[in-house]
């Protein structure tokens, strides 16, 4: 059965940092793509950062480049979102998403990904 879990959000302050952690669990760890998506309110649901955990490539919205990272951890079986220098418009649930069909270049559509986590709450306060 695939799972997937979020941890790692909370209340943080501009320009601090924060990483969040996705727990997978029913496949295996270099299958698939993984994706970090965030909802605010009153907003789409749109792609933050996606991992084709099998080659590696990424994707990042270019809201966040340059302040945000996706990684894996193979052992794990955890893909993370490192999250430096928040802003308050970074606030939303986030979400990580499985995506079994993987292309080139990696893909960050909400609408591809086909397994969810219940997601976790980041506030970023001015």
């Amino acid at each position: 059965q695939v799972r997937l879990v979020e941890s790692g959000g909370g209340l943080v302050q501009s320009g601090d940092s924060l990483r969040l952690s996705c727990q997978a669990s029913g496949f295996a760890p270099d299958y698939g793509a993984v994706g970090w998506f965030r909802q605010a309110p009153g907003k789409e649901r749109e792609g933050v950062s996606c991992i084709d955990r099998a080659r590696g490539n990424t994707y990042y919205a270019d809201s966040v480049k340059d302040r945000f990272t996706i990684s894996k951890d193979r052992a794990k079986n955890t893909v993370y979102l490192q999250m430096n220098n928040p802003k308050p418009e970074d606030s939303a649930v986030y979400y990580c998403a499985a995506d079994f069909e993987t292309n080139v270049p990696v893909l960050c559509a909400p609408s591809r990904y086909d397994y969810w986590g219940l997601g976790t709450q980041v506030t970023v306060s001015p």
